[in-house]
């Protein structure tokens, strides 16, 4: 596995673009303009290479271009040339059909399955929907924070589709008025459930650690300096020290226990879906939640920084992406200049928007500009 930043980006038909085609040439990249113009659908676009539905969580219907009377949006794709220190890598994603119910992933010309793309590329992303993400339910705190195990360990994406799949079904069964559901069925779904699950907790926990003691050891920052924790029973057990076949055992007689509560309920009430992020402001000795919403902006930037440096390290994986959506409009002349030092200084190659040019202008000579308005992608000359 080698080295990698992205070096052209191509949209066919996605969102606003009919065509558009960014070449980077492995810089980070800053794009300025007005509200509306599709600075955001770029990242987009760069998020879909990986697996899931992107920074935006949208169905794939509503990424293709639709024209004013379409009743739905057209086939799409988007291509990239991503460098690596051997050869280049064609990846391409997209749907031959309007309507279909999978998007393609290719890697070369070749169909793969979409786990495949972290091989080369892992974007990572902070998105104003993430601006109140102290403040909002758990599974949004679970989702963020699992992004950035994925972006470490890309088999993390498989084992959490796997254990919501074997949940979903087992909620079926139990929660069938036909009869008595099927009990060999049933453990086997929980024998799937604990084995995901206990994989789960262990990379949450693995994760945290590492988190941790990265923001720990990079000593006084601009950005506030973050306590973690995770909340959910199975994930704490990880962080003590159980094993992983103790786990998966505890969980799966936890499931078996808890048919008639869960039967009941119309939901699992035990499991790591059910896990939360902990952050707390160090120097304040306050919970997130609790924070003006600057710092809190800045405790998120804070942990997506600190798994950039430590994947920036990783010499057997590829760079992550950060894409830092609308990121700067939060932060004071102070941070914004401390950010695009440290996007510097980690070597990682990032892609911000903003309204407004002046935001960047501390990542002037170090990344490439584009105004993004109704006449498309114009380069900033240097």
């Amino acid at each position: 596995m080698t080295r990698s930043a992205l070096a052209q980006l191509t949209l066919t038909d996605f969102r606003s673009y009919p065509a558009a085609t960014l070449a980077p040439e492995g810089q980070s990249v800053f794009l300025f303009g007005p509200n509306g113009a599709g600075k955001t659908n770029l990242l987009e676009a760069i998020s879909l290479f990986s697996p899931g539905r992107g920074l935006r969580g949208s169905a794939l219907a509503e990424v293709g271009r639709r024209m004013p009377g379409e009743a739905g949006g057209r086939a799409w794709a988007v291509s990239a040339i991503v460098e690596t220190d051997e050869d280049p890598i064609q990846l391409g994603t997209g749907v031959e059909t309007p309507g279909a119910a999978r998007r393609l992933v290719r890697i070369e010309g070749e169909t793969v399955p979409p786990g495949r793309l972290a091989d080369h590329i892992r974007p990572m992303w902070l998105t104003p929907a993430q601006d109140r993400l102290f403040l909002e339910a758990a599974s949004e705190r679970r989702r963020f924070f699992d992004r950035l195990v994925f972006a470490g360990e890309p088999a993390h994406a498989a084992h959490v589709a796997a254990y919501e799949k074997a949940m979903r079904e087992r909620m079926r069964l139990l929660t069938d008025e036909d009869g008595e559901p099927d009990p060999v069925w049933l453990s086997a779904l929980e024998a799937r459930l604990a084995e995901s699950g206990a994989l789960m907790a262990e990379a949450r926990a693995r994760t945290l650690l590492a988190l941790q003691e990265e923001i720990d050891g990079r000593g006084e920052r601009p950005f506030p300096q973050a306590r973690l924790s995770l909340a959910g029973e199975w994930e704490k057990l990880a962080l003590s020290g159980v094993d992983f076949a103790d786990i998966e055992a505890r969980l799966a007689t936890a499931l078996t226990a808890a048919r008639p509560r869960d039967a009941a309920a119309g939901r699992a009430l035990t499991g790591p879906h059910r896990g939360d992020l902990g952050v707390v402001h160090a120097e304040k000795d306050r919970p997130a939640a609790e924070c003006s919403t600057g710092e809190q902006k800045a405790l998120i930037l804070n942990l997506v920084l600190a798994q950039g440096a430590r994947l920036s390290r990783a010499k057997t994986a590829p760079n992550p992406v950060l894409l830092l959506d609308e990121v700067a409009a939060h932060l004071d002349l102070h941070r914004r200049a401390a950010l695009a030092d440290e996007i510097a200084a980690l070597g990682l190659q990032a892609f911000l928007t903003g309204t407004d040019e002046s935001l960047f202008d501390h990542l002037k000579g170090r990344a490439l500009g584009v105004r993004v308005d109704s006449s498309g992608l114009t380069t900033l000359e240097v």
